[in-house]
């Protein structure tokens, strides 16, 4: 009897034992490298930048909505040296994207001074209506940049809204200061469109700029911008001149803002160069030789 007891215990823990064993072989094995299913976001891949007459405006939207998502996700998890980075190659993108759709929309743009019914109103069809919206969302605009000419821009302060508190202080402060050079038109067919006294006052900031952040990796970019409004300043523009020749002298309303940007910034380099220009006016030297006077050649 103890025998048949034995007996019946060893075929349960067998039969058990099976069931555990059948179990365990059911069980399909885990492959890790299983890749999760792509979202429709994940299968999207953005047109190229290379313009193309193939391409439509729906799909350049697209691709700018699709790289600021992008961006968003990138700058939020990198160090403010990374993201410096992902700045300027950001601007690169917009830029290809940007010329495409001057390219691309030239008839638009060239009626868009017809809808122009008074200083910043317009009489836009539907169609253009509809664009400058889709525009909007990806932080651009048409801009009107005088003698009947438009073009779309980024709009003024976009890249300084992207990356505020993202970047190192120099990335910071040269976004913020493109951003104030860019709120206005600056020139337009040799004549400039802002006044004296505000070309004197961004020639300051960034000469200040340099100064402070001569080892920036952006200090080429801000001396190019920096030499390049001295030159309007000091030897003036084609519809902009600075000197009188048949008076022989500055223009007074030139002086007296080159007089007012030295006595407010006396130590400044810009203030220099403006005391040697006003010097060799005074010298009566010639006007051609004015340049190589005070060693500025454009």
């Amino acid at each position: 009897m103890i025998r048949k007891i034995i007996a019946v215990c060893l075929v349960s823990a067998a039969v058990v034992s099976c069931k555990k064993e059948t179990a365990v072989s059911d069980i399909k094995p885990v492959n890790d490298s299983i890749a999760k299913k792509e979202t429709p976001e994940d299968q999207y891949k953005p047109i190229d930048t290379a313009c193309s007459s193939e391409n439509k405006t729906e799909d350049y939207i697209t691709a700018l909505q699709w790289y600021r998502t992008k961006i968003d996700k990138e700058i939020a998890g990198n160090s403010p040296e990374q993201n410096n980075k992902v700045y300027e190659d950001y601007v690169k993108i917009r830029d290809k994207y940007t010329e495409c759709f001057n390219d691309s929309q030239t008839e638009i743009l060239d009626k868009y001074i017809d809808y122009h019914t008074g200083p910043d109103t317009y009489n836009l069809p539907d169609n253009i209506k509809k664009m400058a919206a889709e525009f909007s969302k990806v932080g651009l605009e048409f801009r009107e940049m005088g003698e009947g000419l438009t073009e779309i821009h980024s709009l003024p302060g976009y890249y300084e809204s992207v990356f505020k508190n993202k970047v190192t202080p120099d990335y910071a402060a040269y976004i913020s200061q493109m951003a104030k050079d860019n709120k206005e038109n600056y020139a337009v067919n040799g004549g400039l469109l802002i006044t004296w006294e505000e070309l004197g006052g961004r020639l300051i900031e960034w000469e200040n700029f340099i100064n402070k952040y001569s080892q920036s990796p952006l200090i080429k970019k801000a001396k190019d911008n920096y030499h390049n409004y001295l030159l309007d300043y000091l030897l003036g523009m084609d519809s902009d001149r600075i000197y009188n020749s048949e008076e022989g002298k500055i223009y007074d309303d030139k002086r007296e803002a080159y007089n007012a940007l030295i006595k407010k910034y006396p130590n400044s380099n810009t203030a220099k160069k403006t005391k040697e220009l006003i010097a060799a006016f005074d010298a009566h030297i010639p006007v051609d030789q004015i340049g190589e006077k005070i060693n500025l050649r454009r």
